[in-house]
């Protein structure tokens, strides 16, 4: 598999910010592989299958941290469970 980006799907306008400074909650944490050409920058579905269009792309990089899970463990309760079921094989 090639890289890996991290991405929320996220409620905006929720009580929470984003790390620009946006309002938003994060309901879900996918992975998607990173468009042909492009690492760092998402393509267009995640391994699950959804679009990711209206999804943020997080700074996290689960190739730069192979010791930890590739999401970040602050929201490991958020995890689609699809998305981790293939980052698991």
């Amino acid at each position: 598999m090639g890289e890996i980006v991290v991405v929320y799907e996220v409620d905006k306008g929720a009580d929470t910010r984003g790390p620009r400074g946006e309002e938003w909650l994060v309901r879900r944490v996918h992975a998607a592989p990173a468009a042909p050409g492009s690492p760092g920058t998402t393509g267009p579905r995640t391994l699950c299958g959804k679009d990711t269009f209206a999804m943020e792309t997080t700074r996290w990089k689960p190739s730069e941290r192979p010791e930890t899970p590739w999401y970040p463990v602050e929201y490991a309760t958020a995890i689609c469970s699809d998305c981790d079921a293939v980052m698991e094989t």
